[in-house]
């Protein structure tokens, strides 16, 4: 996110083009609608192709280490990592009833395998609407 550029965000197809990642290979995020509101009211800087560059210098930031541990404090939220929201994000897709191949393919995950980690919350989620069905069944 550090390195994003206006070119490589559609906020029109809501997709962000990652050209290089951890797999090396350029990937697509999707970006939900609130992602695309709070993108679209980003300050844009003259001869500036970064989404959010330090304001001051134009170049991008380094590290949020700085601002993540101010976050974290004042929501109250000692030792919340960042890893942990992509973690947290996963989860409510996989309890709302997503496929574990979409949330896979939404978290960049390049085999089928990291994705499996999630796999007891899409059984339980299952667990939970069978039984409500039951329920229904059974008045």
């Amino acid at each position: 996110m550090l390195d994003a550029k206006w070119e490589n965000v559609d906020l029109e197809r809501r997709s962000w083009l990652i050209p290089t990642s951890k797999t090396a290979k350029p990937c697509y995020v999707p970006l939900s609608s609130a992602a695309v509101a709070i993108i679209e009211q980003l300050p844009r800087f003259k001869g500036c192709p970064y989404l959010l560059p330090n304001p001051d210098t134009k170049k991008p930031f380094n590290s949020i280490k700085n601002g993540w541990q101010k976050a974290i404090r004042d929501a109250k939220l000692p030792g919340l990592r960042l890893h942990d929201l992509r973690h947290f994000a996963a989860s409510f897709m996989v309890n709302s009833g997503v496929d574990l191949f979409a949330v896979g393919k939404v978290l960049g995950h390049a085999s089928y395998q990291s994705t499996q980690r999630y796999a007891r919350l899409a059984n339980d989620t299952l667990l939970r609407a069978v039984e409500a069905g039951a329920a229904k069944q059974n008045p």
